[in-house]
């Protein structure tokens, strides 16, 4: 199965070279510093699950080559419209895209551009960045992608995807239920992001106060009303489960956006909460958490350009 991973940073870099280390047909798709950078040093993954490094394929977006079995989408949501464009030589009739973005807003623009059929269920977590050389950094226990068909089916193709992630280094998951799952994260990663990014600091500090505590399980209980007036398909509960799973992170986990922000970078405000925001309007919802971690986002973005 011919794999093409969008980008070689963080995310892809990691879930690709565990691929093309276990085996897989894998090509990069990257920028025109990435792939020197690539050229220059290979790609170096350093993980407690293993290092591993070596030389990958890359492609760049104005070079030709043949539809690819499946495209690993593993960009910012900043960057999807130009991801998107790039993409459109390199998607064939039976391509599988798999996208590993968080939120939901990405899976309808990749619909438009893409069509129903193309588009799979994904997501992963996993605690990783790129070094100042553009070395790989995977730094805990945790490394899984999930995907599966947005219906539920097990499918011929997706059969085929399992077999072609099976046996690698990091866990890769077949979900008969990815929209759940999806939706479940981006609860999850509202409500962490959104707090650490507002208090500027870890979790653990954050807990350890009345105000934080509170901030969570309101954030959670906002985002997650207006999930389901979405008509997400949010389990019964799912914010206990989610503050529970809040209050067992390590003291001083943080949140990529907040290291987004420390690092002076982009970051994915209207991606993750400008949408909930008009959901929310939309259906004459009040969530004024929420509103506040946006204005947050949005103060620094102005702040910091």
């Amino acid at each position: 199965m011919r794999i093409l991973v969008v980008g070689a940073g963080a995310v892809g870099g990691y879930f690709g070279g565990r691929l093309a280390e276990k085996g897989e047909d894998v090509t990069f798709l990257v920028r025109d510093r990435r792939e020197h950078q690539l050229k220059e040093h290979g790609l170096h993954i350093e993980s407690v699950h293993g290092d591993h490094h070596f030389q990958p394929k890359t492609l760049k977006a104005e070079e030709k080559a043949e539809p690819f079995d499946v495209v690993l989408l593993s960009t910012k949501a900043y960057h999807l419209e130009g991801a998107i464009d790039s993409l459109h030589p390199f998607v064939g009739e039976n391509t599988m895209i798999l996208p590993l973005l968080n939120g939901m807003s990405h899976v309808e623009d990749l619909i438009q551009a893409f069509g129903e059929e193309k588009v799979i269920g994904g997501l992963c977590f996993v605690e990783s960045t790129l070094d100042a050389s553009g070395k790989v950094i995977q730094t805990s226990p945790i490394h899984d992608l999930v995907f599966g068909e947005r219906s539920g089916n097990r499918t011929e193709r997706i059969t085929r995807l399992e077999e072609a992630f099976s046996g690698t280094k990091a866990n890769f998951r077949l979900s008969d239920a990815i929209e759940q799952e999806m939706w479940h994260k981006y609860l999850f990663i509202t409500t962490l992001s959104g707090v650490t990014s507002l208090y500027r600091a870890p979790i653990g500090p954050i807990r350890e106060t009345a105000e934080g505590e509170g901030r969570i399980k309101t954030v959670l209980s906002q985002a997650a009303m207006v999930m389901r007036k979405l008509e997400a398909p949010l389990a019964e509960k799912i914010e206990d489960a989610l503050y529970d799973k809040i209050s067992g992170m390590g003291y001083s986990m943080k949140s990529s956006l907040q290291r987004d922000m420390e690092k002076n970078l982009s970051v994915e405000a209207d991606h993750l909460y400008g949408y909930l925001l008009e959901a929310a309007e939309s259906q004459d919802v009040e969530v004024p958490d929420v509103r506040l971690i946006y204005g947050n986002l949005k103060i620094y973005e102005i702040a910091s350009q």
